[in-house]
C-alpha cells in the first residue's frame, strides 16, 4: 500500500532541479507569445474587416471586382508559397497530431512560417469581404507558436509534441472567444481526447495563460456580444426550442456535408472547373459572395458578429427578416470556404444559428429572442463540428449567468445527433484527407489546397 506522500521531501525534489522550472517557464511563456499571435490576428482580422465595411458603405459597387480580384489572389497565393496555411485551421492541427504523421513531417501543418502566413491570408479574406471566421485559424496559429517550443525544452521535460499542439489549439481557442473553460473542452474533445496525467497540470496553466493575454488586451469582453438570458418559462420554450434544435442539426449537418464534398471533390462540372482553374474558380465563388453582401448590405460577410450583436440588442424578433440573413450567410459561408480561401467556420457558425434562434422567434411569436438566439448559437456550431460539449461551452460562457445550462446541453446535443446522420465529422472527416494526401492516398481529384 502506498504511504502518504512526504511533503518536505517532494518540495525538494522539485527545487533540486532547476532545468524542471526552466521547462516550465518556457511552456508558459510560449502560451504566452501564442496568446499574443492570437491578438494580432484578431487586430488584424478585425481592422481588415472594418476597412472593408466602411469601403463598401460609401462605394457598394466596388465590391462586385474587389471581392472576386482578391480572392483569387489569396487562393494563387495560398498555394504557390504557403499550401500548409489553408483550410480553417483545425484540421491541419488534427493531422499533425495523428499518429501516422512522423514527428518530421508535423511541420508541413503546423509552424511559425505557417503561423504568420495564416494570420496574413485570414485578414487578407476578411479584407476581400468573405465570409469567414478567425476562430479556427487562431487553433492553427497559436498551435505553431506552441510547437517551436520543442527545440528549447529538455529530453526529460515530461513534455511532448503532443502537449504542445493540443495546448497550442486549446489556446488558439480560449484566446479567440475569451472562453478558457471552452478551449479546455476543446483540446479534450477535439484535438486529444486525453491528457496525459503528468503534464496536465502544466498544459491547463498553458491555456489559462494564453487565455488571458487576450483578456489583458481587449479586456473580459465576448466577441459576439452578451446573452442577457430573464427568468424563462420552460413549458413555453419547449417547442420553439426543439424547432431550434432541429433546424440547426440539418442545415449544420448540411454545411458539413457541402464542406466535405467540397473538399475531397464531386463528378460534377463545377468540382471539375475548381480542379483544372481554381484561381479562376475562387474568383466566381468571390464574385457570387459580393452580390450577397450587396443584397444583405453587408451583413452576411465576414465573421457575422454585427449582425449577431443586432438581434440580441433587438426588444423582439418581429422586425427581423425571416430566414433572408439565415439563408444568405449560409450560402455565402459555404462559397467561401469552397473558393480555397482560408478561414475558419467558427464564426459564421454562430451567426447563422443566432439567426435560425431569432427566425423560430418570429415564426412562433415566442418572447425568449435572447434564449432562443442562445440556443441557435450552441445548436448550429455544436452541428456543424460535431463537438457539442465545447458548442454548450462556449455559449455558456457568452450568457450571464447559469439559467440555460440544461437547455444548452440538450439542445447542443440533439443537434449534434441529427448533423451526425447527415454528415461525417467535418474536422474528423478533414484530418483524414490531409492524412492520405501526406502519403500519396488522396482521392482522385481532391483539390491540392487543405481544407
Amino acid at each position: 500500500m502506498d504511504r502518504e506522500p512526504d511533503f518536505l521531501r517532494r518540495l525538494r525534489e522539485e527545487l533540486s532541479d532547476l532545468r524542471i522550472w526552466t521547462d516550465r517557464a518556457l511552456v508558459l511563456g510560449f502560451a504566452a507569445l501564442a496568446g499574443l499571435a492570437v491578438v494580432a490576428l484578431t487586430l488584424l482580422a478585425d481592422g481588415a474587416m472594418d476597412w472593408f465595411l466602411a469601403e463598401r458603405t460609401q462605394r457598394p459597387w466596388l465590391a462586385l471586382l474587389w471581392t472576386p480580384a482578391l480572392t483569387a489572389a489569396i487562393v494563387w497565393a495560398t498555394r504557390r508559397w504557403c499550401p500548409g496555411a489553408g483550410g480553417s485551421g483545425v484540421p491541419q492541427v488534427c493531422a499533425a497530431l495523428d499518429p501516422r504523421v512522423a514527428p518530421d513531417q508535423r511541420a508541413r501543418f503546423v509552424s511559425l512560417r505557417l503561423s504568420c502566413a495564416k494570420i496574413l491570408v485570414v485578414s487578407g479574406g476578411l479584407l476581400a469581404g468573405l465570409s469567414t471566421g478567425r476562430q479556427g485559424p487562431s487553433v492553427q496559429v497559436a498551435a505553431g507558436v506552441m510547437f517551436a517550443a520543442r527545440r528549447w525544452l529538455a529530453p526529460r521535460s515530461g513534455v511532448n509534441e503532443r502537449d504542445l499542439l493540443v495546448a497550442g489549439g486549446a489556446v488558439g481557442l480560449a484566446a479567440a472567444f475569451n472562453t478558457p473553460l471552452g478551449g479546455i473542452v476543446f483540446a479534450i474533445e477535439e484535438l486529444s481526447r486525453r491528457i496525459e496525467q503528468r503534464s496536465s497540470g502544466l498544459m491547463l496553466a498553458a491555456i489559462v495563460v494564453g487565455g488571458l493575454v487576450a483578456v489583458s488586451a481587449f479586456g473580459n469582453f465576448s466577441y459576439f456580444g452578451r446573452v442577457h438570458v430573464d427568468l424563462l418559462d420552460w413549458w413555453n420554450l419547449l417547442l420553439p426550442g426543439t424547432l431550434v434544435a432541429l433546424g440547426c442539426g440539418l442545415a449544420g449537418g448540411l454545411l458539413a456535408r457541402l464542406s466535405i464534398a467540397g473538399a475531397t471533390g464531386l463528378p460534377d462540372r463545377f468540382s471539375d472547373w475548381r480542379r483544372r482553374y481554381p484561381v479562376r474558380f475562387a474568383a466566381g465563388c468571390g464574385f457570387v459572395v459580393a452580390l450577397i453582401g450587396l443584397i444583405s448590405q453587408g451583413a452576411a460577410v465576414g465573421g457575422g458578429h454585427h449582425h449577431t450583436r443586432e438581434l440580441l440588442a433587438a426588444a423582439s424578433a418581429q422586425d427581423h427578416a425571416i430566414l433572408t440573413y439565415t439563408g444568405l450567410k449560409f450560402v455565402a459561408s459555404w462559397l467561401s470556404a469552397w473558393s480555397g480561401a482560408p478561414g475558419g467556420i467558427f464564426g459564421p457558425a454562430l451567426s447563422i444559428g443566432a439567426s435560425w434562434g431569432a427566425d423560430v422567434a418570429a415564426i412562433t411569436g415566442s418572447p425568449h429572442l435572447p434564449a432562443l438566439i442562445a440556443l441557435g448559437m450552441a445548436g448550429f456550431l455544436a452541428a456543424i463540428t460535431q463537438t457539442p460539449i465545447t458548442a454548450m461551452i462556449i455559449v455558456m460562457e457568452m450568457t450571464d449567468g447559469h439559467a440555460m445550462v440544461l437547455s444548452l446541453i440538450g439542445c447542443a446535443l440533439l443537434a449534434s445527433l441529427i448533423s451526425r446522420m447527415v454528415s461525417r465529422p467535418l474536422y474528423a472527416t478533414l484530418c483524414e484527407l490531409l492524412v492520405r494526401e501526406l502519403h500519396g492516398r488522396a482521392p482522385p481529384g481532391a483539390p491540392a489546397v487543405p481544407r
